[in-house]
C-alpha cells in the first residue's frame, strides 16, 4: 500500500452564476497529446519538512501556476485516493487567473530514453478554465469527486459567491 501524499488547490470562479474550475495539464514528453482523463488540480507532494498539507497545497499551486493562492478562506474538500494509491488532499479557493500568464516550475528528464540527453520540461504545460461538466471529462477520474464537493460547498448558503448570499 502506498503512503504517498499530495496536496492541491481547486481554484474556481463564478461566470454568469456558473462555476468554472482551473485545471492543469501535465508537461513532459508523455502527455503532450493526452487530454481526457489526464488533467489535474494543481498539486504536488510535500517536502520532507512539511507536515501541514495546506501549506503544501499553497506552495504547489504557486510553483505550478506562477501565482499565489488568492487571499481569503479556503474550503476543505477532503481527500481522494488515486489509482496508484496516492492520497490527494484538496482545498478550494475562489479567484481568477489568466491562463496565458501562468508559468510552471520545470523538471529534467532523459529524452529520448537511453539517449543520455537530458531535456527540461515544465511540470504543467498549460492551465485552462472549464465548466464542471467539461472538467469532469478532462480530470483524472479519481479527482472528479473534488468537483462534486466544490459544487456542494459553493451552493451552501453563506459560501463565497453562493446563491442567497447578501
Amino acid at each position: 500500500m502506498s503512503n504517498r501524499r499530495s496536496a492541491g488547490i481547486v481554484l474556481y470562479r463564478l461566470r454568469q452564476g456558473r462555476i468554472e474550475v482551473l485545471l492543469a495539464h501535465p508537461g513532459g514528453p508523455f502527455f503532450g497529446r493526452a487530454d481526457a482523463g489526464n488533467w489535474s488540480i494543481p498539486k504536488g507532494e510535500p517536502s520532507p519538512d512539511e507536515v501541514d498539507m495546506e501549506v503544501t497545497a499553497r506552495r504547489e499551486f504557486e510553483e505550478e501556476t506562477g501565482h499565489r493562492v488568492p487571499a481569503g478562506p479556503l474550503v476543505d474538500l477532503g481527500t481522494v485516493k488515486q489509482k496508484g494509491g496516492k492520497v490527494v488532499y484538496a482545498w478550494a479557493a475562489e479567484g481568477d487567473l489568466d491562463p496565458a500568464k501562468a508559468t510552471s516550475n520545470t523538471f529534467s528528464f532523459e529524452w529520448p530514453p537511453f539517449s543520455g540527453r537530458m531535456k527540461t520540461y515544465p511540470e504543467i504545460d498549460r492551465v485552462e478554465w472549464f465548466a464542471p461538466e467539461e472538467a469532469r471529462r478532462r480530470i483524472k477520474q479519481a479527482q472528479a469527486p473534488l468537483l462534486d464537493r466544490l459544487e456542494v460547498a459553493v451552493a451552501k448558503p453563506g459560501a463565497s459567491g453562493a446563491p442567497g448570499d447578501p
